[in-house]
């Protein structure tokens, strides 16, 4: 593991909010770091604590995904027949 993964493995605080740099990630940059994380935890020369560390980051991060969809999801508007606006609904 490099210097710079186990600084961002440790990106969290105790109250295991997402830290301001997760927050800055789009979807797509949180499931790249997803799919990295799966492949550090891969590499046989991972040490089982910084495994802990990556597991727990990626943890976080799927939270995160999860929040920020279903975020869009509240937003996400649909077009009536009169051109009204009202919420998706499944």
């Amino acid at each position: 593991m490099t210097e710079n993964d186990k600084q961002l493995s440790q990106p969290n605080g105790s109250d295991g909010k997402p830290s301001p740099e997760q927050q800055k990630l789009s979807l797509e940059d949180a499931f790249a770091r997803l799919e990295e994380l799966a492949g550090l935890l891969e590499e046989p020369q991972t040490t089982l604590e910084d495994s802990f560390l990556l597991y727990k980051e990626g943890m976080e991060l799927l939270k995160y995904c999860s929040q920020k969809l279903d975020l869009v999801e509240k937003k996400m508007l649909q077009l009536n027949e009169d051109g009204s606006l009202s919420e998706f609904q499944r």
